[in-house]
C-alpha cells in the first residue's frame, strides 16, 4: 500500500463570518499573525512534512488568497532596487511554483466533508492530508510532519487529536478509543460535538488529517451529518473497521484557534513574544498594561 503523502487539501471556502467586517473584503487566511497570514503558516507546515502538491477548496471571494502565492513583480524589483534582501528573502518564501497549487470551487457550503470531496479528482487514488489553517499550531517538529511519520507505520487514516477539559469538549469531534501505543491510539469511533457527560474521551480531533482515498467513496453518498452538513467525521468513522483502520496522534505541540477572535488574539501575543525582534518592546507593553 502507498504511504507516500504527497498531497494536501487546504478548504479554504468558509465565509468567515466570526471576522466581519474585515472579512468583508479579504479572506480569512489572509488574516496575519504579527506578519505572516494564516494560510503561510499551513503552507510551510505542509512542505515540511513533504507535500509537494496544494490543493485549495475556495469560493467567491478568495482571488487575494490566490494572488498572495503569485509573484509580485513591482515589489520584488523596488526592494532589489533598494536592496532590500531580506524583504525579497522573505517575500520569495510566499511564492510557489507554477502548477505546485491547484483551485477547485466549492459552490454551496455543505460541510467540510463536501469540500474534501470537491478536491476528489485532483486526490485521485492517493492517500493526502488535509490541513484546517484555522488551526495553528507550533513545536519543535510541525504536526503535520509527525503524523507522516506515524502514518509510515500504521497506514489507515490518521488524525491528530488534543486533550480538551470538559467544558470546550462539546465543540469537538471526540474519539472512542481502542487502546493507546505511545503518543497513538487505536479509534473505536467518533462523536461529534457530543454533552461532556456523554463523550467518551477527552480527545478531540484538531484539523489535520491523513486519509486514504476510500473515504472519497464513502463522501461521494452525500449523506448529511450533524448539522445537517456532510461530515468529514463520519467519513472517516467508515474507515474504523478497515484493515489499517484509525488512528490518532496525540501531537507534540501548542495548537491555537485561529477561527475564534480570543484564540486569533492568544496566537498573536505567542507568536510577537517569539520572536526576538519584537519580544522586549512587546513584553514592556504588556507589561505596562499589566502595571496599569
Amino acid at each position: 500500500m502507498n504511504r507516500t503523502v504527497t498531497k494536501a487539501v487546504f478548504p479554504v471556502a468558509g465565509l468567515g463570518t466570526r471576522f466581519l467586517p474585515a472579512t468583508k473584503s479579504i479572506p480569512k487566511e489572509i488574516m496575519t499573525l504579527v506578519d505572516k497570514p494564516l494560510i503561510q503558516y499551513a503552507i510551510d507546515e505542509a512542505r515540511a512534512a513533504g507535500i509537494t502538491e496544494f490543493i485549495f477548496v475556495t469560493s467567491r471571494g478568495k482571488g487575494a488568497l490566490e494572488d498572495y502565492f503569485d509573484r509580485a513583480p513591482e515589489l520584488e524589483a523596488a526592494l532589489k532596487e533598494k536592496g532590500r534582501d531580506e524583504m525579497l528573502e522573505a517575500l520569495d518564501h510566499t511564492n510557489m511554483g507554477s502548477g505546485a497549487i491547484a483551485y477547485v470551487r466549492q459552490h454551496r457550503a455543505l460541510g467540510l466533508g463536501h469540500a474534501v470531496w470537491c478536491a476528489r479528482r485532483l486526490i485521485g487514488d492517493e492517500p493526502f492530508a488535509v490541513i484546517l489553517p484555522d488551526d495553528v499550531i507550533t513545536g519543535d517538529e510541525p504536526c503535520l510532519k509527525q503524523m507522516v511519520e506515524a502514518y509510515q507505520e500504521t497506514g489507515g487514516s490518521m488524525v491528530a487529536a488534543m486533550e480538551v477539559p470538559p467544558e470546550k469538549i462539546s465543540s469537538y469531534g471526540v474519539l472512542d478509543t481502542r487502546g493507546e501505543k505511545g503518543d497513538r491510539v487505536r479509534v473505536g469511533g467518533m462523536v461529534e460535538k457530543p454533552p461532556a457527560d456523554k463523550a467518551p474521551s477527552n480527545l478531540a480531533v484538531i484539523g489535520r488529517y491523513i486519509l486514504p482515498p476510500s473515504v472519497l467513496g464513502t463522501l461521494h453518498k452525500m449523506k448529511s451529518g450533524a448539522g445537517g452538513e456532510i461530515q468529514l467525521t463520519d467519513a472517516i468513522a467508515a474507515e474504523i473497521d478497515s484493515a489499517d483502520g484509525v488512528h490518532g496522534l496525540k501531537f507534540r505541540g501548542e495548537r491555537y484557534d485561529c477561527g475564534s477572535k480570543a484564540g486569533f488574539l492568544q496566537a498573536t501575543v505567542a507568536f510577537a513574544l517569539a520572536r526576538p525582534d519584537l519580544r522586549d518592546e512587546f513584553s514592556e507593553f504588556l507589561g505596562a498594561l499589566d502595571r496599569g
